[in-house]
């Protein structure tokens, strides 16, 4: 689809799982496995879905996913399973892996930035060579000193090499990107620093919802992740967001949901609910 200048792709790089329980936080299995049935580890099965956006200037992807550098027992403990290399499904798109301009970090963990950076001859280089990697300095920050609680999230392979190659850089407080057709939306409840994007021009607007809305199943108010830092601060952002996502129709783009690249948000009298989904493509 098209937004404003950009060519929107959708891109499933991957298929893994999480602890179902994790994943829902406070709510109860009978109701959460209702719609994301577990397996016998109660694992759930999520994805990662990228963002590839084109212009005649600029072709930007957003998150690179969970990466191929992962060992047997990690393969086993999320049920690893690429559906393909990131860098193939872009050649797929006709777009080679050295023309990728810009690459959006949402936050630095693992499933969100594991393809950032690659092997190269024993060495670890930035998967996409002539990019400029963009986070928050905020989340940097914090991904370097991460705390006993969540720095089994922050793997410093993944973003370490990116720093040290001079290809990150910070966004500005309160900045929007590119000509301003790509809004900034900051986040504090998932992790420290998280960055959503709001793609928008004239009356349509996608919404890149990273860790507030993993899943369509996030969208009501209480399905919380027990992954979050704050959890009660991730309930405001989504008091403040949702009504948005209503007046102005928004389409979230959900970025672990195996079943839907994306839905609109609707307001009934018992809170928020999914309204139409639908696939990018």
């Amino acid at each position: 689809m098209n937004i404003g200048k950009y060519r929107i792709h959708s891109i499933i790089s991957g298929k893994f799982k999480l602890d179902g329980g994790a994943m829902f936080g406070i709510i109860p299995k009978p109701l959460w496995e209702k719609t994301n049935p577990a397996d016998s580890a109660n694992r759930i099965a999520l994805v990662t879905r990228q963002l590839l956006l084109v212009s005649d200037s600029k072709k930007i992807l957003i998150d690179t996913g969970m990466g191929s550098k992962w060992n047997e027992k990690a393969v086993a403990m999320y049920d690893i399973e690429p559906v393909t290399e990131l860098e193939q499904s872009l050649r797929q798109l006709g777009v080679q892996p050295s023309e990728v301009t810009d690459v959006l970090l949402t936050h630095l963990h693992f499933d969100h930035t594991g393809g950032s950076t690659k092997l190269e001859n024993g060495k670890l280089v930035p998967a996409f060579s002539n990019a400029t990697y963009h986070v928050s300095k905020e989340n940097y920050n914090w991904a370097v000193r991460a705390t006993d609680r969540d720095k089994g999230s922050y793997l410093k392979d993944n973003f370490q090499p990116l720093a040290e190659q001079g290809v990150l850089s910070f966004f500005s407080e309160n900045e929007n990107l590119f000509d301003d057709e790509i809004e900034l939306v900051n986040v504090n409840g998932h992790t420290i620093g998280q960055r959503l994007f709001k793609i928008f021009s004239g009356d349509e607007t996608l919404f890149y919802c990273g860790d507030l809305f993993p899943t369509s199943s996030h969208v009501p108010l209480p399905y919380i992740m027990g992954y979050d830092l704050q959890p009660l601060i991730t309930l405001f952002e989504k008091k403040e967001l949702l009504p948005r996502a209503v007046q102005e129709n928004w389409k979230l783009i959900f970025e672990h949901d195996p079943h839907s690249d994306a839905a609109t948000v609707v307001a009934t009298e018992k809170g928020f609910s999914v309204g139409e989904r639908f696939n990018l493509a």
